[in-house]
């Protein structure tokens, strides 16, 4: 008779530094986060151009004179290759009743962007020309300072050119240990 033994997990190899993946990725689970919607309008893809978008936690403002915002972009995605050649961009703060659209723009390996607007509610921004989905908290339009290489992501710092502030009364959408939450 074959006797087998359970499978066993090979323990986390550590950094030089000491920290796992593993290890970094749950501690940072723990920092709860808003969720945003980044948005841009790529005018040379296609004969109109294509949207793209992408869902974000890593979003902050940066200075208040002059107003800049930062959002952290996985290198070489598709949102940062396009923020390297399109200087303007969008973002649209998420509310709590926004959770599908923040999971839509999460998945990982879609094929367009183009048929996850479709049938999103959206405007398009007057300076940056990307959707601004409707509902969401606040909008913001950007046009990139500056671009910093950090690690596996690249530090996009926005001056923002144009907010609009919606008169919804509902709370944030946040991300916290691995899910879409809200705040009670």
């Amino acid at each position: 008779m074959l006797r087998t033994t359970p499978a066993t997990t090979a323990p986390a190899i550590p950094h030089a530094e000491g920290v796992s993946n593993e290890e970094f990725r749950a501690a940072m689970s723990r920092l709860a986060a808003g969720v945003v919607l980044v948005s841009a309008h790529d005018p040379d893809d296609g004969p109109r151009g294509e949207d793209v978008g992408m869902t974000a936690t890593a979003f902050m403002s940066v200075s208040l004179d002059p107003p800049l915002v930062m959002v952290s972009l996985r290198t070489d995605s598709r949102m940062d290759d396009l923020l390297a050649e399109q200087p303007v961009w969008g973002v649209s703060l998420l509310s709590e009743t926004q959770r599908q659209v923040a999971g839509r723009f999460a998945m990982k390996g879609r094929v367009s962007d183009r048929l996850l607007f479709e049938d999103l509610p959206y405007e398009r921004g007057e300076v940056c020309g990307a959707p601004l989905i409707t509902g969401a908290l606040a909008t913001l339009e950007c046009r990139t300072e500056q671009r910093v290489e950090a690690g596996d992501h690249t530090l996009v710092i926005g001056r923002v050119l144009k907010v609009t502030l919606p008169g919804t009364e509902t709370g944030p959408l946040t991300y916290f240990k691995g899910r879409y939450r809200h705040l009670s």
